[in-house]
């Protein structure tokens, strides 16, 4: 699937592999391949490097929960043969992304399922003949018997090994043709070793068969990559329910009148379609006819239904409440707010930080160490005398245990879940290592305007204003895109009045509107459109004058974000420090800075101010997280430690931003933080778990003190252990969140 990408706004930009982002280019050409056969980080390692060295190419990006690669070029790919070449060529299997295939997600699924039933239910038939040697019952048995028991063992085992253990040998197959080494071979090696020699030793008719520790081994081993498979899915189920919510197809009206429906992706922009009431809007586009309620909350995470009327932006995938609508799309449906924010939530999954990179590498060095270890082992034990059955038992046993499943996943799956957290919560995620950042930071700078308040002029004091003020302001604002006749157009709505809109409004710049109701001629704006000195009130008033009465004063207040003063205080009770930086006049910001409790603020700050600000706190050995949606504040976000902008942020704000939260609360602010330093503690566990348990057990397994059933035991273990211990930061609770 081959698409361009314009960096601007939505697309969320470009992701640099580490510390701060470049300016992106204008323009990037993308085309993602599904591979089949990726199971680990060495696969993602192997797979990027093949692709990174193809002319042309800027840079690849694998995507393990997905299955899938990004690879970027300088220009649009032709076809995607030289890239399936190249993989290819290291041992995986590519095919071109045509659409979504989520019925190929569950086939995989159902294919593991089935898999680790077969194992489990070979491996408890097996293990029900060989309990009575266990149990030290097996003195008491004819030897035929024991040889019996022994070869009906090996019937169930071989044909449940080669089923069960088949996504392990395909991938250790395709690994060793291309001269390299990935986690499968290890496995792949213990498990036909154990088995092997189990045949051997029963057609000798010897004690020592490990039939069991061979199935067992790939019935855990079934349940961890089954259980890494779901998590991810579950991890990554936002992004694509967000898409789920697309519609399939959409009433198109011709020009002729008639309409007929077609299929979503057939849309155009510039198609006028029509809307009936509980349908979704099925691409990105301006209302034309009609005004209705929408359900934005997949979008906004706001329960309260959005009213829209005359050319108001609507959003695919949000909910049309009330009366059918005319609608003329302005995007086609891959270029759709939520297609863009699933492909912003796969680059952020897909790019990888600091723990992840170490991670990797630890895994791909780890492979070779893997056989080494195994071989020094055998030759040990051989070198001491030992028969090579109990030495090739001991170097099974370490190549089972020594598997680097538990490292790979160590980071990766805890970032996953981070990611997927926080977009649940409204907060998307888009720097590779924005967590690792987030998690360090220990002052927070905020912006004032679009961040500690909402960025949009209200009518303060409404409720003094009687209805039939409001109505008629409003039937004159209403033909207006000035942000101060929106909010009188708001008002009136909020308080459930009707609005008519008035005849032959005419708008004069930088005054306000005049139109004749009623016979008399009505008007709104400053204070010298409506009769009265210029003194008389502020820049933030709006005035009515109805005929010849006096005219009628409407405040208007860009107010605070509804839970600013106790995110505030919440921030300062986790020991950060906390300062305003603003733009704006002295006045606004004392008073916005007084109602939240912030003692360290700056007003009429430039941008160069701004980042002068920032560099100082970094001087100083402080880790600063900028908070902010201007323009003017896109340079100090890219020199801040780490960085979050709100969604109704300027699009290279939000390009900047290492995260992006939604809706009107500054709580995510809070939910950031809280879950960043979760990942990075729950990161560093997994690799405490990792190493410490190869720590005991590798010694253990070169000893000769765990036999290859406890070896697969021990293994799969640590893999679920690591898994289980990433899903914690789901859990994570944040206390300190305002209710």
């Amino acid at each position: 699937m081959a698409e361009a990408l314009t960096l601007n706004g939505g697309t969320g930009g470009d992701v640099a592999t580490s510390g701060r982002r470049d300016t992106p280019p204008a323009t990037r050409h993308i085309t993602t391949l599904a591979v089949e056969n990726m199971h680990c980080g060495g696969c993602i390692r192997s797979v990027e490097r093949a692709l990174a060295g193809l002319t042309d190419v800027v840079s690849a990006r694998a995507n393990l929960s997905q299955r899938r690669v990004s690879i970027e070029t300088r220009q649009p790919a032709a076809t995607e043969e030289p890239f399936v070449a190249a993989l290819a060529s290291v041992g995986f299997k590519a095919t071109p992304l045509v659409d979504e295939r989520p019925d190929a997600a569950k086939a995989d699924d159902a294919d593991l399922l089935r898999r680790l039933g077969v194992a489990g239910f070979a491996a408890a038939n097996i293990m029900l003949m060989s309990v009575a040697v266990w149990s030290g019952q097996a003195q008491d048995m004819p030897a035929s018997l024991i040889t019996l028991f022994h070869w009906l063992s090996a019937m169930i085992a071989i044909p449940a090994v080669a089923y069960a253990g088949r996504p392990f040998f395909v991938s250790a197959k395709g690994a060793l043709a291309a001269g390299r080494l990935n986690m499968d071979v290890p496995i792949s090696l213990g498990v036909l070793l154990a088995t092997g020699m189990s045949l051997y030793q029963t057609a000798r008719g010897l004690d020592h068969v490990y039939f069991d520790a061979a199935v067992t081994l790939l019935f855990f081993l079934l349940i961890g990559r089954a259980l890494d498979q779901r998590m991810r899915t579950r991890a990554t189920a936002a992004a694509q329910n967000l898409l789920g919510a697309r519609v399939a197809a959409a009433t198109v009206l011709n020009a002729d009148g008639t309409a007929e429906r077609i299929a979503t992706r057939a849309i155009e922009p510039g198609m006028r379609i029509l809307v009936a009431a509980g349908e979704r809007i099925p691409v990105d586009a301006h209302l034309r006819v009609g005004e209705s309620e929408i359900d934005e909350s997949l979008i906004s995470g706001e329960s309260r239904p959005r009213h829209v009327r005359g050319d108001d932006r609507l959003y695919a995938g949000t909910i049309n409440l009330s009366g059918a609508i005319e609608v003329e799309a302005v995007a086609r449906e891959d270029g759709s707010l939520i297609a863009e924010i699933a492909r912003m939530m796969a680059s952020a999954e897909q790019a990888r930080g600091r723990y992840v990179r170490i991670a990797d590498r630890a895994a791909e060095l780890y492979a070779p160490a893997v056989h080494i270890l195994g071989l020094a082992t055998f030759l040990t034990w051989l070198a001491r005398g030992n028969g090579w059955e109990p030495a090739l038992e001991a170097a099974i046993a370490v190549l089972i245990i020594t598997c680097p499943c538990a490292l790979a996943l160590a980071v990766p799956v805890t970032q996953v879940v981070a990611a997927g957290r926080l977009f649940r919560k409204g907060i998307i995620v888009k720097a590779a290592d924005g967590l690792e950042r987030l998690a360090a930071v220990d002052t927070v700078v905020l912006d004032k305007t679009g961040t500690l308040t909402l960025g949009e002029p209200r009518l303060s004091a409404a409720d003094k204003i009687p209805d039939d003020h409001l109505v008629l302001a409003a039937s004159l604002a209403v033909a207006s895109r000035h942000p101060y006749a929106r909010a009188i157009v708001r008002a009136a709505e909020r308080r459930g009045l009707r609005v008519a809109p008035a005849a032959n409004v005419a708008e004069s710049a930088g005054a306000g509107l005049t139109a004749a109701v009623g016979g008399r001629e009505v008007r709104l704006g400053s204070a010298r459109h409506c009769g009265l000195d210029a003194g008389e009130g502020d820049n933030a008033t709006l005035w009515l004058r109805d005929g010849d009465r006096a005219p009628l004063a409407f405040p208007l207040a860009d107010p605070l974000r509804p839970d600013a003063p106790a995110v505030i205080a919440a921030l300062k009770a986790q020991g950060l420090a906390v300062e305003i930086l603003s733009g704006d006049r002295a006045g606004p910001v004392a008073e916005a800075a007084l109602a939240v409790g912030v003692e360290t603020w700056r007003a009429a700050v430039r941008p160069d101010e701004k980042i002068a600000r920032i560099e100082a706190l970094k001087s100083q050995g402080r880790h600063p997280l900028m908070v902010g949606d201007g323009l003017n504040d896109a340079p100090a976000l890219a020199a801040g430690h780490a960085s979050l902008s709100p969604s109704t942020a300027a699009d290279i704000s939000q390009t900047t931003a290492d995260a992006i939260f939604q809706g009107e609360p500054l709580s995510p602010v809070l939910e950031t933080l809280a879950v960043a330093r979760a990942t990075q503690r729950r990161s560093i566990e997994n690799f405490a778990i990792a190493i410490g348990y190869n720590i005991v057990f590798v010694p253990l397994a070169m000893l000769g003190l765990v036999t290859p059933l406890i070896a697969a035991i021990a293994m799969s273990a640590s893999s679920i252990a690591v898994t289980a211990n990433a899903l914690r930061v789901a859990l994570v609770r944040t206390r300190e969140t305002p209710s």
